[in-house]
């Protein structure tokens, strides 16, 4: 077989109906899935407007942080409508107004994000000697950009918008190797100390003044099946942190248990178990 009749056939198998309708994403209305780039700009834009002078332009003061706010505001509303119409339209066919009105309601909730983000900054500061400032905390520590993209996504997902909040998180994901599911609910003063290798459920509930160390695993036992044995989705499947838990480093943390307040959750211990408030679990000797 020569090379054009070679390339012809391999075209001819890739394309057949049988080979490529489960994995091909067929455009509604002409909109192409959400773009990984705008996606990007519109998570500059929201660290821009969330921590002013530390992302976004460097030479922001006071006389100029509102007009530099507005303009980023701005800008991060028209991307998010386009962005997050690609998004309905991955999901179920919708209106454009729809887009808008999402937008909307999610630039409404930016200073409920600030507030929020303000405290896993305060966290973080207090529970690390090593950090000399806030500002160190913001530009430097990668809990903070995993933190970050998963309350802007979180937000997304409770409006209703798909796909658009897993990417956001698994952009995280790649840049700083902390893995939190944007449908999990996370409390305020919520911190990860160097953060490498943790990973948080879709269905975990942490409460406030949450701590975790890296490695941590808030995970799910083998999944339940159904009578054809597929995969029962839609089940609470991972672990309830309360108030003031401490994970530390390596720990895994599996199925839907309690974690109870002011527990202690020693290094390189698996749970299975519901813990009670105020405990400590610990490896034995």
């Amino acid at each position: 077989m020569n090379v054009n009749d070679c390339l012809t056939q391999v075209v001819s198998e890739l394309t057949t109906p049988d080979a490529c309708d489960a994995f091909l994403y067929h455009h509604t209305d002409g909109h192409a899935l959400p773009s990984l780039g705008s996606l990007t700009e519109i998570i500059a834009l929201c660290r821009a407007i969330l921590f002013p002078g530390y992302f976004g332009h460097s030479g922001i003061s006071s006389h100029t942080i509102a007009y530099h706010t507005g303009v980023n505001v701005e800008n991060l509303f028209y991307k998010l409508v386009e962005q997050i119409q690609a998004g309905l339209c991955f999901g179920e066919e919708h209106a454009s107004a729809d887009a808008v009105a999402i937008a909307g309601q999610f630039i409404e909730r930016l200073p409920h994000l600030r507030r929020l983000l303000a405290t896993d900054v305060v966290a973080a500061y207090e529970g690390d000697p090593a950090a000399t400032s806030y500002g160190e905390v913001i530009s430097c520590y990668p809990a903070i950009r995993a933190i970050s993209n998963y309350r802007i996504a979180h937000e997304l997902h409770l409006l209703g918008v798909p796909l658009i909040p897993r990417i956001i998180t698994e952009m995280a994901h790649s840049e700083t190797g902390i893995d939190i599911h944007p449908a999990a609910t996370i409390g305020s003063h919520f911190t990860i100390d160097h953060g490498t290798g943790v990973v948080i459920g879709a269905t975990s509930i942490l409460g406030n003044h949450v701590k975790l160390y890296q490695g941590v695993t808030l995970g799910a036992k083998s999944f339940p099946l159904d009578e054809q044995g597929n995969p029962i989705k839609g089940v609470d499947r991972h672990p309830i942190l309360e108030d003031n838990v401490i994970v530390y480093s390596n720990s895994t943390i599996l199925g839907r248990i309690t974690i109870g307040k002011d527990a202690v959750v020693g290094g390189n211990v698996w749970v299975t178990e519901d813990v009670e408030p105020g405990a400590k679990v610990l490896q034995r000797r």
